[in-house]
């Protein structure tokens, strides 16, 4: 099992998130964050000059089968690419066990219903 980490921009969200459950991925967190990125200009808008440095991002978090790993990734890079600086970063990290808590199935059989498998 892996836990797959992405970090996109705000306005790919709905793309990334099509994409995932067009590639058969239901389940996935999501949540609202900001970083400071390497880029430092100011943009202006309206005659203001706005700090570009903090970037408000989505962090998507899923954790899948090994089988699906790839598809995953290819799933959010497709999706969030626009190609300009500041597309994103995706992290891939080992998950050790995981545990359905109504059941107590652990492994990556907590991960999906065995029921649909068939």
């Amino acid at each position: 099992m892996k836990k797959i980490e992405a970090i996109i921009r705000r306005t790919k969200f709905e793309d990334v998130r099509d994409a995932l459950l067009a590639a058969d991925i239901e389940w996935f967190s999501y949540y609202d964050v900001r970083g400071i990125g390497k880029t430092r200009e100011g943009r202006i808008y309206r005659g203001v000059v706005y700090d570009t440095s903090i970037i408000e991002r989505i962090l998507i978090s899923v954790v899948v089968r090994e089988k699906n790993v790839e598809k995953t990734i290819k799933a959010i890079c497709e999706a969030a690419h626009t190609g300009e600086i500041g597309d994103g970063r995706i992290f891939v990290i080992p998950v050790e066990d995981a545990v359905r808590i109504r059941t107590g199935e652990r492994g990556d059989i907590a991960l999906y219903n065995a029921e649909q498998e068939k």
